[in-house]
């Protein structure tokens, strides 16, 4: 075969090949019922061909999948099938390859959420406040993510106590209380919840139609509450000037409970008022309204029952005024009259207050008393708009004759009933020279208060300083006596340690000290006669009044000495010498030392031992005359 007839060979295999394929078949080897496989029917080989040339790929045969029956994403939402297509017709010896499609169903909102518990019960406290959770609900829907967003609402809710929010993240349906409940008013409460979702298209509305709904019941728990009174606060009026124990109002307060407490009632910090037990206010003091116009009052209820309940309320008292109060002048009026002064000349312009609160605008009358107005030197004029002038009522004044004038004044208000006032208005006469103003005869008059006010301060000053310097000077005496009263207090005897190398012999040793010496009866102890026991008293107290202060001082001196020595904390431990400048009196039975006794065997008379007291009564009877001289 030559050369050309064997490539045509191959050429014509390999176009057998290509439409083998074409004429191969698609099948669905593994799949699931709903779904099935459709193949395209190719006709036209030749323009399979000649695209084939074009775009240099073989050609494809395509298959469709689609769905036979209704599916539903909540019994089954993945698919898995298993494709394999072969080529020649599927014949045998046939080539073959295949592959595995996975199929997702998304969701759609055809399923409502639905309650599957038809009752809830709760229970809440009659004290809970506003906002606090009772309980949770829950709704279940089939549907996934967005379709799956509920809400819920309640129906036919009239009293607005309870509401219901919803928690984004579990779904669940949160009641809580809108408003606080009482028990004694109603202890429970029924309400009636649906629950819908909240995205749902058009197509899928009638699916949603009839919503799911449950019941839920509320029970309301009793507490303990505190007493209610009948009003937030109280206001009463009560006139000014009421003696005491006027009665000012009543206040009450009720245990809201079932059990109907007694109260007790109580005033906060009033001086003024007191309260009852049935809750009456009365007053303690007699009110003025100048003082004090409105008293702010905390009234205390406690339920006898249970002391711990507590409550209280502001009661607010106002004081109604009473025309009490006469008017008066507004000011001190230092009033001048110039000698040179001419007659109807202005001398003083006066006003007047009035303490007492008017219902309308305070009007004041002023009037010249009758008596001093025949022979009065100045005359008033009432200006009609609370104030008056006074006017000299002759032309030259003296003051070699007459320095100050005396004018009484009355005043009356528009009260009811109105009230008159007399009031003494002092005018001094003044020498005010050719400028004929008064304001030379006040600062005259403010010289010699100045004046006066100095002297007396120099005069305080000069008596302080004189006190003080008598104080220090008493003080200085007193620390000198101190001083020279023990002077070895001040001195240092720290460190003042003498050592000395001899020991001496001991008792054997008969150079170094003479003990003949001791032995000689230099001091003889006489036999004292014996007194009685109030004359020896006398003598010791005459004997230690001679030598030295009484015991007392001696104890406090040594007290002292021993306080300085323990408290002195900047002192090193050094040995250190307290000297006492006194050393005490003795002994009322005289030395009990040997060294003063007789060298004689002579006995001495113990019967004086008799006279001291039943304490010395064992010693009496051991050493006394009655004992035998063996014992």
């Amino acid at each position: 075969m030559s050369k050309y007839q064997k490539k045509q060979k191959t050429k014509n295999k390999k176009q057998k090949s290509q439409r083998s394929f074409h004429v191969g078949y698609l099948q669905l080897l593994m799949g699931c019922s709903g779904i099935e496989l459709i193949l395209p029917v190719i006709q036209d080989w030749e323009k399979e061909k000649e695209k084939k040339k074009r775009n240099r790929f073989f050609p494809l045969l395509a298959g469709v999948i689609r769905i036979s029956s209704k599916m539903d994403r909540e019994l089954q939402d993945t698919y898995c099938v298993i494709i394999q297509a072969k080529d020649m017709l599927g014949q045998p010896g046939a080539l073959s390859g295949t592959t595995t499609i996975s199929i997702k169903l998304s969701d759609i909102n055809d399923n409502k959420p639905i309650f599957k518990e038809s009752f809830y019960r709760f229970t809440i406290s009659e004290s809970a406040p506003s906002g606090t959770t009772i309980g949770k609900i829950m709704a279940y829907d089939d549907d996934i993510g967005e379709n799956a967003e509920m809400d819920y609402s309640i129906e036919d809710d009239e009293s607005q106590i309870f509401d219901i929010v919803i928690d984004n993240e579990t779904q669940e349906g949160i009641v809580i209380l809108k408003k606080k409940v009482d028990f004694e008013h109603q202890n429970h409460y029924g309400i009636r919840v649906k629950v819908k979702n909240c995205h749902v298209d058009e197509e899928l509305a009638p699916a949603h139609v009839n919503a799911s709904t449950t019941y839920i019941k509320v029970q309301v728990e009793d507490e303990d509450e505190p007493p209610t009174f009948l009003l937030p606060y109280y206001i009463f009026e009560i006139p000014e000037g009421k003696p005491y124990g006027t009665m000012v109002g009543t206040v009450s307060a009720v245990d809201p409970d079932r059990r109907q407490s007694p109260m007790r009632y109580s005033l906060i910090g009033s001086k003024m008022f007191d309260i009852n037990g049935n809750g009456t206010i009365v007053t303690t003091n007699l009110l003025d309204r100048e003082v004090s116009a409105w008293y702010n009052l905390s009234v205390t209820a406690t339920e006898t029952y249970n002391v711990q309940q507590i409550s209280s309320a502001h009661v607010y008292v106002q004081v109604l005024n009473i025309n009490d109060h006469a008017p008066e002048f507004s000011q001190l009026y230092e009033t001048y009259v110039c000698e040179n002064a001419e007659s109807g000349e202005i001398i003083q312009t006066i006003s007047a207050i009035d303490r007492d609160e008017s219902i309308e605008d305070h009007h004041f009358y002023f009037n010249h008393s009758v008596e001093d107005t025949n022979n009065s030197s100045f005359i008033l004029t009432d200006n009609q708009d609370n104030t008056a002038v006074i006017l000299s009522n002759r032309a030259g004044f003296s003051l070699k004759e007459e320095t100050v004038f005396y004018m009484i004044i009355l005043i009356a208000d528009n009260g009811i009933p109105p009230l008159t006032s007399t009031n003494t208005l002092t005018i001094q006469v003044c020498d005010c020279g050719d400028s004929r103003s008064t304001e030379t005869c006040t600062s005259k008059e403010l010289l010699f208060i100045m004046g006066f006010k100095a002297e007396a301060i120099i005069a305080i000053v000069i008596c302080v300083m004189v006190i003080f310097g008598f104080i220090f000077l008493i003080l200085a005496l007193k620390q000198r006596r101190k001083e020279t009263l023990f002077p070895e207090k001040t001195e240092d005897f720290r460190e003042n340690i003498f050592c000395y190398d001899d020991e001496g012999g001991g008792e054997e040793d008969s150079e170094a000290f003479d003990i003949i010496e001791l032995r000689q009866s230099t001091v003889m102890r006489e036999r004292k006669p014996r007194k009685s026991r109030s004359a020896e008293i006398r003598s010791l107290y005459r004997q230690s009044l001679q030598v030295g202060p009484d015991s007392a001082i001696f104890r406090k001196f040594i007290l002292e000495k021993l306080e300085e020595a323990n408290t002195d904390s900047s002192a090193p431990p050094f040995d250190s010498l307290q000297t006492f400048a006194y050393e005490g009196t003795g002994s009322s039975a005289g030395s009990l030392s040997s060294l003063g006794s007789s060298v004689t065997d002579q006995e001495d008379d113990f019967d004086y031992l008799n006279d001291l007291g039943p304490c010395f009564k064992r010693l009496a009877n051991m050493f006394g005359s009655a004992v035998q001289p063996d014992n």
